[in-house]
C-alpha cells in the first residue's frame, strides 16, 4: 500500500502581554503577542501612541494556529462568502428609469427580474450591433453598384427598406476666375505687392453643406487693364 505525501502543521506557542495607559488621560488598552522567546529585548515595556509609558498588567501563553492560505486567497474567499450571504434574488429594489430628455421615473422590482432585464438588454445590444454591421456592408455594396446597375429600382427599394442613404463622395477640382479692386497708398514706403495681397487674403468658401473645401491655391494673379 502506497501512502501519499502529507503535510504536518506545527502549532507555535506565543505569549500575550497586556498593557494599559493612564485611565484618566488616555485609557488605552493594547495586547501584544510575541513568540515563545519572550518580549523583545527582554524588557516588558511599551509606549502608548499618546507618548506615555504604558502600565504592564499581565501575560499569558497562547497558541496561534499556522496560516495555510495566502492573504489574496483569504480576501477572495471572504468576498465570495460575503456576496453569497448578502445575495437575495427576491429583494425589492427601487431604481431610476431614464427616459431621454424627459423626467426620469422610479420603479420597484425584484432582483431576479432586474437581472433578466439586464441580460436581455445585453443580448439585444449584441444583436443590434451585428445587424448594423451587416447593414453597413449592404450599404457599401449598393453604393458601389448603383450607378452601373440595370436594376436601380430594386436597389433603391432595398436601401429604403433598410433606411440606407445612398451617399457617395466624389473628388473634384474647379477653376474660378475672380476679379476685384485693391486699394493701396502709392506714397507708402512698402513696395506694391498685388500677388502677396491676393494670396494672403483671398479664400474660397462653400454655402452648401454637401461641399467640403479642401486645398486651395491662388494662381495667375495679374492686373486687369
Amino acid at each position: 500500500m502506497s501512502v501519499g505525501p502529507c503535510i504536518i502543521f506545527v502549532m507555535t506557542t506565543w505569549t500575550k502581554y497586556t498593557f494599559t495607559c493612564d485611565p484618566d488621560e488616555c485609557d488605552t488598552l493594547i495586547e501584544v503577542s510575541c513568540r515563545d522567546f519572550g518580549f523583545p529585548n527582554g524588557v516588558t515595556e511599551l509606549t502608548c501612541p499618546c507618548g506615555r509609558k504604558m502600565n504592564y498588567l499581565s501575560y499569558e501563553d497562547v497558541t496561534i494556529p499556522p496560516i495555510t492560505t495566502t492573504k489574496e486567497e483569504q480576501m477572495e474567499t471572504d468576498a465570495t462568502v460575503s456576496l453569497e450571504v448578502n445575495y437575495n434574488p427576491d429583494l425589492l429594489v427601487t431604481y431610476k428609469v431614464l427616459n431621454g430628455y424627459s423626467d426620469p421615473e422610479y420603479a420597484t422590482d425584484k432582483v431576479r427580474n432586474i437581472e433578466w432585464d439586464l441580460h436581455t438588454s445585453r443580448q439585444n445590444s449584441k444583436t443590434v450591433s451585428n445587424l448594423q454591421s451587416k447593414i453597413n456592408t449592404v450599404k457599401n455594396i449598393i453604393t458601389e453598384a448603383y450607378a452601373d446597375s440595370d436594376d436601380q429600382d430594386t436597389l433603391r427599394q432595398i436601401a429604403e427598406a433598410l433606411d440606407i442613404e445612398l451617399m457617395r463622395s466624389v473628388e473634384w477640382t474647379a477653376t474660378i476666375e475672380v476679379s476685384g479692386t485693391y486699394e493701396y497708398d502709392v506714397l507708402s514706403e512698402y513696395d506694391f505687392d498685388l500677388d502677396g495681397e491676393i494670396t494672403d487674403n483671398l479664400y474660397v468658401d462653400s454655402q452648401s453643406g454637401a461641399i467640403t473645401i479642401g486645398d486651395t491655391e491662388v494662381c495667375n494673379v495679374r492686373e486687369a487693364y
